[in-house]
């Protein structure tokens, strides 16, 4: 028996199968992960793609970063730069080529801070002050709006100039405080405290421009988050771009992604509410057409069925002349009964009047006593009797038969 016979044959794989293989048990055995390292080799592609490699004293390996990751990052990286990158590691088929996929990038040494970040935000997280149930609703038409900021912040000349747009005649209340530096985050909760005692707004905006973790700080320290929390006033966060995250948007009852959307948030604008007022007034008058239409067309029958006095007077004369001549040909329809029946009764009576009977020949025999005899064998001989004509009266003496 030949070798070959005996020993199965093995799948034999192409370069492709081989390099897919290798790409899908690099992307399952590593979870997506954090690396430090030194950027060299960095380009940037046409397509907008950043293509570089990270580095340390003992090793390398490619990286790449496509355009719609990279456009979240709030620096442009250059040679020699130390940075942390949250990635995966997946395998480049066309060459073979062993590479990172970075998601993220920050430079180095903030690790620290994201650390100090997720334990304070799990902490408060766990202490009720993120939940929805807490959260304040925002009023759609304040009296008054109170901003938490800088005076000279550029995030101001935002927010005043959206305001002054969408809702002019609202009074804006300024509580400034510095949003950078050494205890600027004391200084944020007791302007958040103050309008607090104040009192003389409705909502208010804590708002800061965008910029670096680092910048961002003071919004992600633990008394500025209590102040929020514990704040009766609304509290809309307006910090950094839309993607930046701090705490204070985790305690706020409303997160906006820029200042210039904090003040959106924070009132209806006056266009939309013109328009809201022209569409309430346009429905209005089509409604109170549709009304008056239907009235109208209801007038219209009522008045078809309406008779005028005068109508009225002539119908009600031609209706009482229409009883008259019902009631006197009832009346004479009556009459000519009663007097059929009279001519009747009295035919009747007439023939039932002794007196006809009489005049017919016929005699009222009666014994003295004025019994009527209708039986000659009530009569005996010799007994006197009357008898009664249709004229006059005689007696008689009763003969015996012969």
């Amino acid at each position: 028996m030949a070798v070959s016979d005996s020993v199965p044959i093995q799948k034999i794989l192409t370069i492709t199968e081989l390099n897919r293989l290798a790409r899908e048990v690099l992307e399952m055995s590593f979870p997506l992960f954090w690396v430090r390292g030194e950027i060299s080799n960095f380009t940037r592609a046409a397509s907008g793609h950043w293509y570089f490699s990270l580095k340390d004293a003992g090793a390398q390996v490619r990286c790449v970063m496509f355009k719609g990751r990279n456009n979240y990052v709030d620096f442009m990286p250059r040679e020699g730069d130390s940075i942390e990158a949250r990635c995966t590691v997946t395998l480049y088929e066309a060459r073979g080529d062993f590479q990172l996929t970075v998601e993220f990038i920050q430079k180095a040494g903030l690790g620290a801070l994201f650390e100090a970040f997720e334990r304070l935000k799990q902490t408060l997280s766990a202490q009720g002050l993120f939940d929805q149930s807490n959260k304040k609703t925002i009023p759609q038409y304040p009296k008054a709006i109170g901003i938490v900021t800088s005076a000279d912040a550029a995030a101001l000349r935002d927010v005043l100039t959206t305001l002054k747009r969408r809702s002019p005649n609202t009074p804006v209340i300024i509580y400034p405080t510095p949003v950078q530096g050494k205890a600027a985050a004391q200084q944020i909760a007791k302007a958040i405290q103050t309008a607090n005692q104040r009192n003389e707004v409705d909502t208010l905006i804590l708002c800061r421009g965008g910029g670096s973790m680092e910048d961002l700080w003071q919004f992600n320290e633990e008394i500025v988050a209590r102040a929020i929390y514990q704040s009766h006033l609304p509290v809309i966060s307006g910090v950094g771009h839309e993607t930046d995250f701090t705490i204070c948007d985790f305690v706020a009852d409303l997160r906006a992604a820029t200042p210039t959307a904090a003040a959106e948030l924070s009132c209806i604008d006056i266009a939309t509410m013109r328009n809201q007022l022209n569409m309430l007034a346009k429905s209005m008058q089509q409604r109170l057409e549709k009304r008056m239409q239907t009235e109208s067309q209801r007038l219209d029958y009522l008045s078809k069925r309406l008779i005028s006095p005068m109508q009225g007077i002539q119908s009600s004369k031609t209706h009482l002349y229409q009883l008259k001549l019902r009631m006197l040909a009832g009346i004479e329809k009556q009459l000519r009964f009663h007097q059929h029946q009279l001519l009747t009764t009295a035919d009747r009576l007439r023939l039932l009047n002794p007196s006809e009977v009489l005049n017919r020949g016929y005699a009222i025999v009666k014994d003295m006593n004025q019994n009527v005899v209708s039986d000659s064998h009530q009569l005996i001989e010799g007994q006197q009797i009357q008898i009664t004509f249709a004229k006059g009266k005689t007696e008689a003496i009763v003969q015996p038969k012969k």
